[in-house]
């Protein structure tokens, strides 16, 4: 199949959910790196404090697919459960843009929001990143651009089952889990060809931030893997060496569920209680 092909249907996947109701929906351009039009899609629920607190929100897609019309459910069940506006950033996807194409547009967003804080009606001073699979990846990696480049300053990274290295030999739940639980290990190893392609960018910290030496200093955080999911020991190694180094880390392992159960909380209880409970760590870090 190719990325054409693969995002016509997860496209198509993608519109059985209807999105909850927000009070404001508004697509907005930023100027994104050389140049380039940067989509953003902000989302506004009911009874936001003003200026209300904010997340940026990277949609996953293992960096082929996916779009903030994809995950677009996502985003207002995520904005209604944390009452904060909910920033989604339409990255370049590869393989038309390989790294560093997608973490240069998510930091670039990132900036954006701060610098347009009160056109936004937002508080930069109450700031979240976030993000499920590739878009996990991408919010660890923005926390760690904002660190290494001296902001703007995060308050908090939610990672829902991310992808924290690309190197699927490492892992034994890439094979444990790596067939008849959606998301395959041929899969993974399709996306990971089509983003970094040479093996050089394994040991790029903005590539796998798992490769990283010095985690210190990163906002606070929560992982949430999924049980039956091939990134599931990646994820928790990488909650493990946030910890280790000193960051303030909640864990957690949704028991009984996939990769991508956010996308159907709706229809899966256990799914709904994992999101739900991730907003709400969210909401008590900002407060």
């Amino acid at each position: 199949m190719t990325p054409e092909q693969f995002r016509a249907v997860y496209n198509e996947q993608s519109t059985v959910m209807q999105g909850e109701e927000v009070a404001s929906v508004e697509d907005l351009i930023f100027a994104g790196p050389d140049g380039v039009d940067l989509p953003v899609r902000v989302f506004t629920p009911d009874g936001v404090d003003d200026p209300a607190p904010v997340t940026v929100y990277y949609h996953g897609g293992g960096w082929v697919i996916g779009s903030v019309e994809t995950h677009d459910a996502e985003c207002r069940a995520l904005a209604n459960r944390t009452r904060t506006v909910v920033v989604s950033v339409d990255y370049r996807l590869a393989p038309e843009h390989p790294y560093p194409a997608a973490p240069d547009d998510c930091y670039t967003a990132l900036c954006h929001v701060v610098a347009r804080a009160d056109e936004l009606g937002v508080d930069p001073d109450r700031l979240a990143v976030a993000g499920d699979s590739a878009g996990g990846n991408l919010a660890t990696v923005v926390s760690l651009m904002a660190r290494d480049r001296g902001g703007p300053t995060i308050g908090y990274q939610m990672l829902i089952y991310p992808a924290c290295d690309i190197d699927p030999d490492r892992w034994p739940s890439m094979t444990e889990n790596g067939t008849g639980y959606l998301l395959t290990e041929s899969t993974m190893r399709w996306f990971y060809r089509h983003y970094v392609g040479a093996e050089r960018f394994v040991h790029e910290p903005y590539a796998a931030p798992i490769r990283v030496t010095d985690l210190s200093g990163l906002p606070r955080a929560q992982v949430v893997t999924a049980e039956f999911d091939p990134l599931r020991d990646e994820g928790a190694a990488y909650a493990r060496a946030l910890a280790g180094a000193g960051v303030e880390t909640h864990y957690e392992c949704a028991s009984g569920l996939v990769h991508g159960f956010w996308s159907f909380a709706d229809v899966v209880p256990a799914a709904a209680a994992a999101r739900d409970a991730a907003c709400t760590r969210l909401v008590a870090a900002l407060a």
